[in-house]
């Protein structure tokens, strides 16, 4: 099977021809390894190979509605056993899981074949992925610009055609601030759709969520389909869900209500092309048949922020300090970058009623969000606040932290929203800058509701096709 003929397909497609016995399982994977090969010096995504083990994989009978199709996991969570995760980190040793993850169960239930890990921003702390430990991961539109972060070895993994499908998660845009820069789908599921067992109930008090970036809406879909549901122990369910996600895109929306923006919560404008982007996208969603109008919640942008990061850096002081704990070791500026020492340093300091009373900030925030979607069915913005920075953007050995998340506050102003309040939100590209870069667009549904959002996304798929748009570094 050539490189391109490979790369043309989606998941489900690839499936399907491996199923048909047009191509086996092992010929996918290889075309897969040589892609990475290929393309992985230009972009650092891949920062593990797991070669041998997914060609054991792929030689056996392999069942699911992805089976054989090759797959990456994330350096962060999606534990696979006797396989290290380090989340970019020199601090955390490459010790092997004792076990896999339920989503990493679920997912080669599904039949994927993993062949290796993706990098990541240390402790998945930024929308860029520049860790000391690995390296920056480079965009394939631009090997200047970042992939974006955490997820961001996914991101391009997947954008250069080495993979259709690759392992992500969110704890506040990490799946969408990818997809945005490099071009995909990518879905943060409502707050515990996907399940975190079987060693961690929520993280963070809720703001993670598991989910994967593809190329096509029916891929995003199906893969929830695989991996959605509770499991016990879990501390809470998401709401039941009345169709599979799969069928669902293939129902015509009703008419919706959307309310979409133009400026960031705070009233700042945003970057031109992301105006352009979000006011396309608007157009064509009335052209479409929905009612659309400017308008948002009315969400205090300050308090929100600031109830995040204290928990954000809260839940970094938990994880370094439970390296500590069973390595002994204590973390240094040899061991961590700059601005993550800084902000553990910040997350130590947190007293436990400033943790309580930052998770009653951001669950007030959920009930604002939650009133103003008793009006609208969906909410449109810019994933972004600006294109695809570039590599070297923010300083990672900055040692003051409110200096040095100055510029991401607008740079990230809409995503960690969703990861507060827990409601689904699907990133889309929609929308390209006059030097090639892709700038995404984000509809956020009420909570539990991925149902809108995949059949509004199927339907801009069908209406405004991305499927031909390749990067320079593709296939």
């Amino acid at each position: 099977m050539s490189f391109k003929e490979y790369a043309q397909y989606d998941g489900l497609g690839l499936a399907d021809l491996i199923a048909r016995k047009k191509i086996s399982a092992a010929e996918a994977l290889e075309a897969a390894i040589a892609l990475a090969e290929k393309h992985n010096p230009s972009l650092n995504a891949i920062i593990l190979p797991l070669h041998d083990q997914a060609r054991a994989r792929a030689r056996t009978k392999l069942k699911g509605p992805f089976a054989g199709v090759p797959f990456l996991m994330k350096d962060i969570m999606g534990a696979m056993a006797g396989v290290p995760s380090r989340n970019g980190s020199a601090f955390i040793p490459a010790l092997p899981a004792m076990r896999d993850s339920t989503l990493t169960t679920r997912f080669h239930k599904a039949g994927f074949v993993t062949f290796g890990k993706t990098n990541v921003p240390e402790y998945g702390l930024l929308p860029i992925t520049e860790p000391t430990l690995y390296g920056p991961a480079r965009n394939p539109w631009n090997t200047d610009h970042t992939p974006g972060g955490s997820s961001g070895g996914a991101g391009a993994a997947v954008a250069a055609g080495i993979v259709p499908i690759a392992h992500a998660n969110d704890g506040g845009g990490s799946i969408r601030i990818p997809a945005s820069s490099c071009g995909l789908v990518g879905l943060k599921p409502t707050r515990a759709r996907n399940p975190l067992g079987p060693d961690l109930g929520d993280v963070m008090s809720g703001l993670i969520a598991e989910g994967v970036v593809t190329r096509s809406v029916r891929d995003t879909a199906a893969v929830l389909d695989a991996t959605h549901g509770a499991e016990p122990g879990d501390p809470y369910p998401a709401p039941p869900v009345r169709y599979a996600f799969s069928d669902e895109i293939r129902r015509k929306p009703k008419k919706l209500r959307i309310g979409y923006a133009t400026k960031n919560l705070s009233g700042r404008k945003l970057h031109p092309d992301c105006i352009t982007a979000v006011r396309q996208a608007a157009q064509l969603c009335e052209d479409l048949g929905h009612t659309v109008e400017e308008s948002s919640p009315l969400i205090d942008d300050a308090v929100l922020s600031g109830a995040f990061m204290a928990i954000w850096a809260s839940g970094l002081a938990q994880t370094i300090d439970t390296v500590t704990q069973i390595t002994g070791a204590k973390p240094s500026l040899k061991t961590v970058q700059g601005l993550t020492m800084a902000l553990y340093e910040v997350g130590r300091k947190i007293t436990a009623s400033q943790y309580l009373n930052a998770v009653s900030m951001l669950q007030g925030a959920a009930r604002s969000v939650a009133a103003w979607h008793q009006t609208y069915d969906v909410w449109l913005t810019p994933t972004l606040g600006a294109p695809p920075l570039k590599i070297g953007a923010i300083d990672t050995a900055a040692r003051d932290p409110q200096t040095a998340f100055a510029p991401i506050i607008d740079y990230v102003p809409f995503t960690a929203i969703q990861n507060a309040t827990g409601q689904p939100a699907i990133n889309l590209p929609l929308h390209w800058t006059k030097a090639g870069l892709p700038v995404g667009v984000q509809f956020v549904g009420r909570y539990g509701d991925e149902a809108t959002l995949l059949r509004i996304a199927a339907q801009l798929e069908k209406a405004q096709p991305w499927k031909d748009k390749r990067p320079p570094i593709y296939g």
